[in-house]
């Protein structure tokens, strides 16, 4: 047993885990404001994400899946679904579905790929050859 004492006063008793590092929070010991989110679940956020369509929910559970502690993904989901909230879900589904393709699993990437239009995926047509003075074109090579 652990126990904690502030000015002689025991405050907190632990058990004692062995065998490497593993956590354990008294969620009365948390603050308040830490508790709400000692209620998030990883099935929160992806029922979240699959309320804007499923490349969002692929784009959470993805994110979840890449952190050690899905917790430690909380904040990043939380951050993605609120810069969804002023975009169109057509926008949002196809950012989602680039950042899966790309592995960019952080606000930073998502935020870049909303600002510069990136989101689309490539087009497999080439781009059409325009029409200049200085291109010789294939009568030239003949």
């Amino acid at each position: 047993m652990i126990e904690i004492f502030h000015r002689g006063k025991r405050v907190a008793a632990h058990q004692r885990r062995y065998g490497g590092p593993r956590y354990g929070t008294d969620p009365a010991h948390m603050p308040s404001s830490h508790r709400r989110y000692a209620e998030w679940t990883p099935e929160r956020f992806r029922r979240w994400g699959a309320s804007i369509g499923p490349q969002t929910e692929g784009l959470v559970v993805a994110i979840l899946a890449s952190r050690p502690h899905p917790e430690q993904g909380f904040r990043t989901c939380l951050g993605i679904l609120r810069l969804y909230r002023d975009i169109t879900r057509d926008r949002a589904e196809a950012v989602s579905a680039r950042a899966v393709e790309i592995g960019g699993l952080t606000c930073k990437t998502i935020t870049s790929l909303i600002a510069t239009h990136k989101s689309a995926r490539h087009s497999t047509e080439p781009a059409a050859v325009m029409e200049h003075v200085n291109l010789r074109g294939p009568g030239y090579f003949h």
